[in-house]
Parts: structure tokens; C-alpha cells; sequence
């Protein structure tokens, strides 16, 4: 499938796509180590949550979101 392709799909089979890509690579960043920089942004991202400067959200909640639009 080429990217013209893709851009071309309907926002709701992109997403469905999206969620099969996450499910095939994620398995692969578990195992992998993360550099220092993402490390850190990481640290700093979690931190903006706990202090309550950020709000986590749901993977389903944001795709219905999309969908929704």
C-alpha cells in the first residue's frame, strides 16, 4: 500500500491500521533500551502528570475522539 493510498483511506480504517502497526511494534520497544534524551523526556513528561500539569488519556478515548470529528 502506498502512502498516496493511505492518505487516501477514510480516518476510521487509518486509525484501525494504526492500532494493528502499535500491536505488532510494541512488543519490540519493550525489549529495546531507550536513549538518555527519551529517557528524560519521559521522566519529564511523567512528572507534568504528577504534578497535575498533565492528563494521561486513553487510547480508545482519544480514537473516538478523532472519529467523532
Amino acid at each position: 500500500m502506498s502512502v498516496a493510498e493511505i492518505r487516501a483511506l477514510p480516518l476510521e480504517e487509518k486509525l484501525q491500521i494504526m492500532e494493528a502497526l502499535w500491536e505488532d511494534l510494541h512488543p519490540h520497544f519493550e525489549s529495546d533500551e531507550v536513549s538518555m534524551e527519551l529517557a528524560r523526556l519521559l521522566d519529564a513528561r511523567a512528572a507534568r502528570v504528577d504534578r497535575g500539569d498533565s492528563k494521561l488519556l486513553e487510547w480508545p478515548d482519544v480514537r473516538d475522539q478523532f472519529l467523532a470529528e
